[in-house]
Protein backbone atom coordinates (compact mmCIF):
# COMPACT_ATOMS: atom_id res chain seq x y z
CA UNK A 1 0.00 0.00 0.00
CA UNK A 2 1.68 3.62 -0.99
CA UNK A 3 2.07 5.65 1.98
CA UNK A 4 0.22 8.50 2.01
CA UNK A 5 2.18 12.21 3.08
CA UNK A 6 1.36 15.02 4.91
CA UNK A 7 2.38 17.18 1.62
CA UNK A 8 -0.01 14.77 -0.99
CA UNK A 9 -2.64 14.62 2.09
CA UNK A 10 -2.37 18.60 1.63
CA UNK A 11 -1.85 18.87 -1.88
CA UNK A 12 -5.36 16.90 -2.49
CA UNK A 13 -7.15 18.40 -0.03
CA UNK A 14 -6.29 21.86 -1.83
CA UNK A 15 -7.28 20.12 -5.07
CA UNK A 16 -10.70 19.06 -3.67
CA UNK A 17 -11.12 22.79 -2.22
CA UNK A 18 -10.43 24.24 -5.22
CA UNK A 19 -13.07 22.19 -7.59
CA UNK A 20 -15.59 22.81 -4.68
CA UNK A 21 -14.88 26.85 -5.34
CA UNK A 22 -15.01 26.57 -8.71
CA UNK A 23 -18.29 24.09 -8.67
CA UNK A 24 -19.90 27.12 -6.73
CA UNK A 25 -18.86 29.35 -9.05
CA UNK A 26 -20.45 27.56 -11.75
CA UNK A 27 -23.61 27.39 -10.29
CA UNK A 28 -23.74 30.88 -9.06
CA UNK A 29 -23.20 31.95 -12.71
CA UNK A 30 -25.60 29.83 -13.41
CA UNK A 31 -28.06 30.98 -11.40
CA UNK A 32 -27.54 34.34 -12.88
CA UNK A 33 -27.82 33.53 -16.20
CA UNK A 34 -31.03 31.39 -15.68
CA UNK A 35 -32.32 34.37 -13.98
CA UNK A 36 -31.15 37.23 -16.41
CA UNK A 37 -32.64 34.97 -19.33
CA UNK A 38 -35.73 34.46 -17.96
CA UNK A 39 -38.47 33.48 -20.47
CA UNK A 40 -41.41 32.00 -18.60
CA UNK A 41 -43.44 35.05 -17.05
CA UNK A 42 -46.61 34.60 -14.63
CA UNK A 43 -48.98 38.08 -14.53
CA UNK A 44 -51.92 38.40 -12.27
CA UNK A 45 -54.94 38.29 -14.71
CA UNK A 46 -58.33 40.63 -13.01
CA UNK A 47 -61.53 40.90 -14.84
CA UNK A 48 -60.91 44.67 -16.41
CA UNK A 49 -59.59 46.34 -19.19
CA UNK A 50 -55.85 46.49 -18.44
CA UNK A 51 -55.44 42.83 -18.36
CA UNK A 52 -57.06 42.80 -22.06
CA UNK A 53 -55.36 44.96 -23.06
CA UNK A 54 -52.11 43.41 -22.27
CA UNK A 55 -52.87 40.39 -23.72
CA UNK A 56 -54.46 41.62 -27.05
CA UNK A 57 -51.80 44.25 -27.25
CA UNK A 58 -48.53 43.74 -25.98
CA UNK A 59 -48.42 40.20 -24.88
CA UNK A 60 -48.07 38.93 -28.51
CA UNK A 61 -45.21 41.14 -28.33
CA UNK A 62 -43.46 39.92 -25.98
CA UNK A 63 -44.52 36.25 -27.49
CA UNK A 64 -42.43 37.08 -30.32
CA UNK A 65 -39.35 37.69 -28.51
CA UNK A 66 -39.24 34.39 -27.16
CA UNK A 67 -41.22 34.50 -23.86
CA UNK A 68 -43.77 32.15 -22.59
CA UNK A 69 -46.95 34.03 -20.74
CA UNK A 70 -48.69 32.36 -17.60
CA UNK A 71 -52.01 33.87 -16.30
CA UNK A 72 -53.16 33.36 -12.60
CA UNK A 73 -56.68 34.62 -11.86
CA UNK A 74 -57.45 36.66 -8.64
CA UNK A 75 -60.12 38.00 -7.23
CA UNK A 76 -58.72 40.73 -5.70
CA UNK A 77 -56.44 43.21 -6.18
CA UNK A 78 -54.54 43.09 -2.58
CA UNK A 79 -54.43 38.74 -3.40
CA UNK A 80 -52.43 39.93 -6.81
CA UNK A 81 -50.32 42.25 -4.80
CA UNK A 82 -49.36 39.41 -2.19
CA UNK A 83 -48.50 37.13 -5.22
CA UNK A 84 -46.11 39.98 -6.66
CA UNK A 85 -44.70 40.86 -3.18
CA UNK A 86 -43.89 36.85 -2.26
CA UNK A 87 -42.68 36.13 -5.89
CA UNK A 88 -45.38 33.76 -7.01
CA UNK A 89 -46.09 36.03 -9.68
CA UNK A 90 -43.75 38.32 -11.88
CA UNK A 91 -45.97 41.76 -12.26
CA UNK A 92 -49.43 42.88 -12.78
CA UNK A 93 -50.97 45.80 -14.94
CA UNK A 94 -54.14 46.19 -12.49
CA UNK A 95 -52.92 49.62 -10.30
CA UNK A 96 -52.05 52.72 -9.89
CA UNK A 97 -49.00 53.85 -8.18
CA UNK A 98 -51.26 55.63 -5.17
CA UNK A 99 -52.82 51.74 -4.45
CA UNK A 100 -48.87 50.46 -4.93
CA UNK A 101 -47.58 52.66 -2.39
CA UNK A 102 -50.58 52.35 -0.05
CA UNK A 103 -49.87 48.28 -0.14
CA UNK A 104 -46.22 48.12 0.17
CA UNK A 105 -47.15 50.70 3.60
CA UNK A 106 -49.78 48.27 4.82
CA UNK A 107 -47.71 44.77 4.23
CA UNK A 108 -44.41 45.96 5.02
CA UNK A 109 -44.50 45.53 0.60
CA UNK A 110 -41.36 45.58 -2.20
CA UNK A 111 -43.61 46.37 -5.18
CA UNK A 112 -42.48 48.81 -7.96
CA UNK A 113 -44.08 50.45 -10.34
CA UNK A 114 -41.85 50.76 -13.73
CA UNK A 115 -43.66 51.98 -16.16
CA UNK A 116 -46.77 54.28 -16.90
CA UNK A 117 -49.69 52.38 -19.38
CA UNK A 118 -52.99 53.65 -21.32
CA UNK A 119 -55.57 54.68 -18.21
CA UNK A 120 -59.45 54.65 -18.42
CA UNK A 121 -60.41 57.79 -16.66
CA UNK A 122 -63.46 57.95 -14.33
CA UNK A 123 -66.40 59.43 -16.38
CA UNK A 124 -69.87 61.89 -16.13
CA UNK A 125 -72.47 59.63 -17.91
CA UNK A 126 -76.53 60.27 -18.01
CA UNK A 127 -79.56 58.35 -19.25
CA UNK A 128 -81.66 61.04 -19.36
CA UNK A 129 -79.35 63.91 -20.99
CA UNK A 130 -77.51 64.68 -23.88
CA UNK A 131 -75.10 67.45 -22.43
CA UNK A 132 -73.60 69.24 -19.31
CA UNK A 133 -75.67 72.34 -20.14
CA UNK A 134 -78.65 70.66 -19.40
CA UNK A 135 -77.76 70.49 -15.67
CA UNK A 136 -79.34 74.14 -15.96
CA UNK A 137 -82.71 73.46 -16.22
CA UNK A 138 -83.17 70.20 -13.52
CA UNK A 139 -84.20 71.87 -9.68
CA UNK A 140 -81.56 69.70 -7.70
CA UNK A 141 -79.85 67.55 -9.61
CA UNK A 142 -79.30 63.81 -8.47
CA UNK A 143 -75.29 62.63 -8.71
CA UNK A 144 -74.38 59.31 -7.51
CA UNK A 145 -70.36 59.02 -7.03
CA UNK A 146 -67.95 56.33 -6.08
CA UNK A 147 -68.32 55.88 -2.07
CA UNK A 148 -64.56 54.68 -1.84
CA UNK A 149 -62.22 57.39 -0.60
CA UNK A 150 -59.66 57.75 -3.36
CA UNK A 151 -62.77 57.45 -6.65
CA UNK A 152 -64.76 59.87 -4.19
CA UNK A 153 -61.97 62.28 -4.90
CA UNK A 154 -61.86 61.65 -8.39
CA UNK A 155 -65.42 62.04 -8.88
CA UNK A 156 -65.53 65.74 -6.45
CA UNK A 157 -61.98 66.77 -8.62
CA UNK A 158 -64.07 65.66 -11.92
CA UNK A 159 -67.19 67.99 -11.34
CA UNK A 160 -64.56 70.61 -10.02
CA UNK A 161 -62.99 70.77 -13.55
CA UNK A 162 -66.49 71.01 -15.29
CA UNK A 163 -67.84 74.05 -13.02
CA UNK A 164 -70.53 72.09 -11.14
CA UNK A 165 -69.21 72.61 -7.82
CA UNK A 166 -65.69 74.45 -6.52
CA UNK A 167 -63.14 72.78 -3.57
CA UNK A 168 -61.74 74.68 -0.94
CA UNK A 169 -58.38 76.27 -1.35
CA UNK A 170 -55.42 74.13 -1.11
CA UNK A 171 -57.11 71.09 -0.91
CA UNK A 172 -55.42 67.97 -1.47
CA UNK A 173 -56.86 66.26 -4.37
CA UNK A 174 -55.86 62.74 -3.95
CA UNK A 175 -58.23 63.13 -0.49
CA UNK A 176 -61.38 65.21 -1.64
CA UNK A 177 -64.51 64.62 0.25
CA UNK A 178 -68.11 66.26 0.24
CA UNK A 179 -66.58 68.76 3.10
CA UNK A 180 -64.05 70.06 0.87
CA UNK A 181 -66.76 71.58 -1.48
CA UNK A 182 -66.37 75.64 -1.28
CA UNK A 183 -69.91 76.21 -3.43
CA UNK A 184 -72.33 74.14 -4.94
CA UNK A 185 -73.56 75.89 -7.52
CA UNK A 186 -76.20 73.75 -8.97
CA UNK A 187 -77.58 72.69 -5.48
CA UNK A 188 -76.66 69.11 -6.38
CA UNK A 189 -77.66 66.34 -4.29
CA UNK A 190 -75.03 63.59 -4.10
CA UNK A 191 -75.55 60.15 -2.95
CA UNK A 192 -72.01 58.21 -2.70
CA UNK A 193 -72.55 54.46 -2.98
CA UNK A 194 -70.23 51.30 -4.28
CA UNK A 195 -68.89 51.80 -7.68
CA UNK A 196 -69.87 48.77 -8.48
CA UNK A 197 -73.65 49.49 -7.63
CA UNK A 198 -73.46 52.72 -9.91
CA UNK A 199 -74.08 51.50 -13.48
CA UNK A 200 -77.69 49.53 -12.02
CA UNK A 201 -78.73 52.35 -11.08
CA UNK A 202 -78.03 54.90 -13.32
CA UNK A 203 -81.78 55.41 -14.39
CA UNK A 204 -82.86 56.39 -10.79
CA UNK A 205 -79.84 59.83 -11.36
CA UNK A 206 -79.41 62.42 -13.88
CA UNK A 207 -76.06 62.09 -13.82
CA UNK A 208 -73.49 59.85 -12.34
CA UNK A 209 -69.47 59.13 -12.13
CA UNK A 210 -68.13 56.02 -12.93
CA UNK A 211 -64.99 54.77 -12.56
CA UNK A 212 -62.62 53.41 -15.53
CA UNK A 213 -62.28 49.37 -14.95
CA UNK A 214 -66.22 49.82 -14.32
CA UNK A 215 -67.37 51.15 -17.37
CA UNK A 216 -65.43 48.43 -19.39
CA UNK A 217 -67.31 45.36 -16.91
CA UNK A 218 -70.29 47.36 -17.50
CA UNK A 219 -70.23 47.49 -21.26
CA UNK A 220 -70.46 51.15 -21.02
CA UNK A 221 -69.50 52.66 -24.54
CA UNK A 222 -66.93 55.30 -23.49
CA UNK A 223 -67.68 57.30 -25.97
CA UNK A 224 -70.98 58.42 -24.60
CA UNK A 225 -69.32 60.05 -21.73
CA UNK A 226 -70.65 63.81 -20.78
CA UNK A 227 -67.13 64.44 -19.45
CA UNK A 228 -64.22 62.76 -18.74
CA UNK A 229 -61.34 63.58 -15.61
CA UNK A 230 -58.04 64.76 -16.20
CA UNK A 231 -55.92 61.60 -14.65
CA UNK A 232 -54.02 62.67 -11.76
CA UNK A 233 -50.29 61.28 -11.77
CA UNK A 234 -50.31 59.07 -8.91
CA UNK A 235 -53.58 57.44 -10.21
CA UNK A 236 -51.90 56.61 -13.76
CA UNK A 237 -51.94 52.68 -14.00
CA UNK A 238 -48.72 50.94 -13.81
CA UNK A 239 -47.03 47.72 -14.62
CA UNK A 240 -45.77 46.71 -11.04
CA UNK A 241 -42.70 44.33 -9.82
CA UNK A 242 -40.98 43.19 -6.89
CA UNK A 243 -38.27 45.90 -6.17
CA UNK A 244 -35.62 43.34 -6.74
CA UNK A 245 -36.59 42.27 -9.96
CA UNK A 246 -36.97 46.21 -11.67
CA UNK A 247 -33.49 45.90 -13.63
CA UNK A 248 -34.09 42.14 -14.85
CA UNK A 249 -34.20 42.09 -18.79
CA UNK A 250 -37.80 40.69 -18.59
CA UNK A 251 -39.28 43.84 -16.89
CA UNK A 252 -37.16 46.08 -19.32
CA UNK A 253 -38.75 43.80 -22.22
CA UNK A 254 -41.89 44.27 -20.48
CA UNK A 255 -41.46 47.96 -20.71
CA UNK A 256 -40.25 48.50 -24.27
CA UNK A 257 -43.16 46.38 -25.49
CA UNK A 258 -45.80 48.97 -24.03
CA UNK A 259 -44.12 51.69 -25.74
CA UNK A 260 -42.77 49.81 -28.71
CA UNK A 261 -44.07 51.09 -32.65
CA UNK A 262 -46.22 47.54 -32.19
CA UNK A 263 -48.03 48.51 -29.32
CA UNK A 264 -48.74 52.02 -30.25
CA UNK A 265 -50.49 50.39 -34.02
CA UNK A 266 -52.58 48.17 -32.24
CA UNK A 267 -53.86 51.12 -29.96
CA UNK A 268 -54.59 53.16 -33.17
CA UNK A 269 -55.82 50.21 -35.00
CA UNK A 270 -58.57 49.34 -32.49
CA UNK A 271 -59.58 52.91 -31.37
CA UNK A 272 -59.65 51.01 -28.16
CA UNK A 273 -63.37 50.16 -26.72
CA UNK A 274 -64.34 53.82 -28.51
CA UNK A 275 -61.48 55.65 -26.86
CA UNK A 276 -62.14 53.81 -23.72
CA UNK A 277 -58.18 54.44 -22.77
CA UNK A 278 -56.60 57.60 -22.27
CA UNK A 279 -52.76 57.93 -22.78
CA UNK A 280 -50.80 60.57 -20.33
CA UNK A 281 -48.96 63.60 -22.39
CA UNK A 282 -45.94 62.53 -22.13
CA UNK A 283 -46.54 59.02 -22.78
CA UNK A 284 -43.51 57.95 -25.24
CA UNK A 285 -43.64 55.29 -28.02
CA UNK A 286 -40.17 54.35 -29.85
Amino acid sequence: MKKITKNSLRIALLTLGAVAVLSSFVSCNKKENSSSEKKTLTYSRSQGPYTVLFENGVAPILEAKGYTLKGIDYSELSLADDAVNGGDVDFNVEQHTAYAESYNKGNNGDLLPITPIPTVPASMFSSRYKSLSDIEKIANPKIAVPNDPANTARAYVLLSKIGWITLKDGVNLSTVTSEDIASNKYNIVFTEMKSLNIPQVQDDFDFVVITGSIVYNAGIDASTALAKESVLPHLVLQVVVKAENKDSQWAKDIVAAYHSAEFKAYLEKTNYENGLFWIPEDYSFN
